[in-house]
């Protein structure tokens, strides 16, 4: 007697592990902490000068000045 052959087994698609949620409350203190850092720079390189200088002098204004045109700041 002739024996059935039976059909190849179809290929296993590997399984995916999906990545762990974050809580928002672990997320969040971290989120407004670089917020506060990303508006000190922005203060720094595109208002530090003249009448809301909080440091005397141009120090701060060569230190940032390249990138003060490169973002567009107007600045002499």
């Amino acid at each position: 007697m002739a024996e059935a052959i039976a059909p190849p087994a179809a290929p296993s698609t590997p399984s995916v592990a999906l990545p762990a949620s974050l809580p928002v409350g672990a997320v969040l203190p971290w989120a407004f902490f670089v917020g506060i850092l990303a508006l000190v720079a922005l203060y720094f390189v595109g208002a530090e000068q003249g009448a809301l200088s909080v440091f005397a002098g141009s120090d701060v204004h060569e230190w940032v000045h390249d990138g003060r045109h490169l973002l567009g700041f107007p600045c002499h």
